[in-house]
This record gives structure tokens, sequence and C-alpha cells, in this order.
């Protein structure tokens, strides 16, 4: 194994997986790579440019930002807009567009709006700020839902009845699922986010794997990684087999992170989730279990879910799901670029538009 991580760049390394990974493929195969951090490095390093026109990469949900509904942008947006109120985010969120603004609109018009890199962040301005209402956006897939679980406890441990969450986690076998489920898939085989199955391991995907006899590979970030991935589930493809294979050794153990999954268990439930031009995946998301509920900032303020849908020339969904690339949507580049934004893909630093924009434009 690898020690630093420079040699997960190593020009040789590459060079050495790519001509491997050439002389593998006697067909055509699609994998999707699930994580947006994927898709990111994917496109930095050129890695789609340097494989066989045998193997086509299409990416895939997994960024937390980008499937976030427009409804949840909404709620998040008129608490910003609250005088007693602090909202607490991370910096993505800021800039994703809502039905009408988005939340860096909010703070620009005097919102009180923080950005923080912990959500232990956002218990330190509540008992800071006791006469105001704070309310952190909790975003993400498994790997951010146990830090914001310990934040939810440790708010209960200080007595911070002023925090709150609002709530949108989201989790991955329940999206791929539906993937597959769709008549339009064309997925050969997966390559699976490492640092959510450095959380939650590789087993909760076997049963994926068996049920649509599929190969899906748990993959980490690095060009090296990536490649190691990418030859793992072409040689699967290439001898029938589907199972769950583990690329990503030195993060990701079969059992995962068993105390973080044990903080999941005990604050959160599983619900039904709407996600951002997918719809809503039945069993998909997170939400607070009874013993937290006081913390549900939706419940607490008593905010109501109000379907506006998509801009309409944003192909966020579509892309989302793996139907299309970024360069295939019409307004790319042109009526949606970072700086005006139409749809979340453009706006996340895990979003695929985003990684097009910045890599491939």
């Amino acid at each position: 194994m690898l020690k630093h991580i420079d040699e997960y760049r190593d020009k040789a390394l590459v060079e050495n997986l790519v001509r491997t990974i050439k002389a593998t493929p006697t067909r055509k195969w699609t994998l999707m790579e699930i994580c947006g951090g994927q898709t990111h490095s994917i496109m930095r390093y050129g890695l789609q440019d340097l494989l066989p026109d045998d193997i086509n990469l299409i990416h895939g949900p997994g960024c937390p930002v980008c499937v976030t509904p427009v409804e949840l942008i909404d709620m998040a947006v008129e608490l910003g807009g609250r005088p007693d109120t602090i909202l607490v985010s991370f910096g993505d969120m800021l800039r994703v567009p809502g039905s009408h603004k988005d939340l860096l609109s909010v703070k620009a018009a005097g919102g009180d709006i923080r950005m923080v890199y912990s959500p232990l962040d956002a218990l330190d301005i509540a008992e800071r700020n006791p006469g105001k209402e704070v309310v952190f956006f909790g975003v993400g897939f498994e790997t951010t839902a146990p830090a914001v679980a310990l934040a939810i406890k440790q708010a209960r441990l200080r007595a911070l009845d002023n925090f709150s969450i609002l709530v949108s986690h989201v989790l991955v076998p329940p999206a791929i699922e539906a993937l597959l489920q769709d008549q339009q898939n064309q997925i050969d085989g997966f390559l699976a986010a490492g640092h959510v199955c450095t959380i939650m391991g590789t087993r909760e995907y076997l049963p994926l794997a068996s049920k649509y006899k599929i190969p899906i590979v748990v993959t980490g970030f690095e060009p090296v990684d990536i490649l190691l991935g990418i030859h793992t589930c072409i040689k699967m493809l290439e001898q029938k087999q589907s199972g769950v294979e583990n690329a990503y050794v030195r993060s990701v153990k079969p059992e995962g992170n068993l105390a973080a999954q044990a903080l999941l268990k005990e604050v959160y439930v599983r619900v039904d989730r709407k996600w951002r031009g997918i719809g809503t995946i039945p069993g998909s998301g997170l939400g607070l279990s009874e013993a937290y509920l006081k913390y549900d900032a939706a419940l607490k303020f008593k905010l109501q879910a109000v379907d506006t849908g998509d801009a309409e020339l944003c192909m966020a969904g579509e892309i989302l799901r793996g139907r299309k690339k970024p360069s295939d949507c019409p307004a790319f580049g042109v009526q949606c670029k970072p700086e005006s934004p139409l749809g979340a893909p453009m706006v996340s630093n895990e979003g695929a538009c985003s990684a097009y924009y910045r890599y491939k434009k």
C-alpha cells in the first residue's frame, strides 16, 4: 500500500494503470461514479481523456448540495430572513438557487447567515446568542450526518433550547437502487463513494449487487484510486462477476465506523426524501428520531414545503441520473454559469456542471 498522497498521483503508476485498463475491455462499458468529489478528480486530472473509448464514465447524484430540493432551500431562505434567527450553513449552500432567491441574497439584504466548517461551531454560536434562534442547515450524505447527530446530542447536554436543525440528509444505497430501477438506466457498474463507505462500510451494498447482478467497487479520490476502481470494475464486468469490491482499503473497512453508525441509529430514523431533479426516493433520507424531534427546525417553526419545481432550462435532473452530461445542456456556460447558476450542480464544489465548467469548458 502506498503511504503518501503524492504517490496516488504518481505519473508512472497512472500510465501503467491506463495501459492495463486499455488492454481489458472487449466491448463498451458504462460506469457511474456516484460521488461528486470523484467527478471533480476525474475532470481535474483529465482521466476520461486517458481512457479508451470503450469506457464511458457518467456522473451520479452524489453531491448533497445538488440534490437538496428547492423546497428546503426556500425554508432556509425564510428562516434566514427572520430578524430573530441566525441561519448557519456550509458555504456551498449559500449560492444554491431556491425558487426566488438564494441564501447569499438574503445575507446581502441583512439576514444573519453565517458559514461554518463544522455543525459543532453552530452550538457555540447558539451559546453566545441566547436571545436568538440558531438553525443549522444540515445537508449531506452518511459522511456528514454523524457530525450533525453529535451536535444535536451536545445541544441537549448543554441545554441549548435555541438550537435546531433544518434536516436534509440523504443516503446512497436507496439512490443507487432508484437509478437501477430507472427504465432509461444504462449503467453497467458503479464506483461507490469512498468517504461514505468509511462510515457505513461495504456490506450494505451487497444486497444491491446481488439483486441487480452488478459490480459495485468502493473507490477513493486520487487518480491512482479512481483508475484502480475503474480497472477492478471493468475486470469484474468482463468476467461476468457481480458483487462488491473494495479498492480503497486504506480508508474503508467492511464493517465501517461502528461508533458513527451507532450515533446515526440513535439520533435519526429513515424517511422518504425528495431529491432535487429526481423526485422522492423511499427510505432515502434521515429524519430526527422521536427523542430528538424538538431540534427539528421545520417542526419548531411550522415550516411548510411548497413544490415550485426547478428552472425550466436546467437539466440537473437528467445530469444527476447520468442520462446526460453537463456539456449536453444548452444552457451550460451560456445562461448557466457559476456566477449565475440555474441549478445546484453549477454551484457546488462537488457538482458535475461545476467540474465541467472549471476543467473542461
